[in-house]
């Protein structure tokens, strides 16, 4: 069960990360965007470390105070929900 969780996790975040590209370059030809709160239920899903590498990486939302503080913020919930998980799945 560790190795499906493993994978679920490099998914989501590789998932998420793609997605801030593309909402950053939906940006820059000011065409519809994907909304914010699809980032956040993504984040809170266990996608928060590929959020925050897109902020950084494409320079993404990262002047968004709910971004700069509440992401950090759900990769600590996911590290605490992902550890809590492999314990008592194992």
């Amino acid at each position: 069960m560790n190795d499906s969780m493993l994978v679920y996790v490099l998914v989501v975040n590789i998932f998420t990360l793609f997605l801030m590209r593309i909402d950053k370059q939906k940006a820059i030809k000011q065409q519809f965007r994907i909304p914010e709160r699809t980032f956040f239920l993504l984040s809170f899903l266990g996608g928060a470390l590929g959020t925050y590498i897109g902020m950084q990486l494409f320079r993404h939302k990262t002047k968004h105070a709910s971004f700069t503080v509440g992401i950090p913020v759900l990769i600590i919930w996911n590290a605490g929900a992902f550890i809590y998980l492999f314990v008592n799945m194992s």
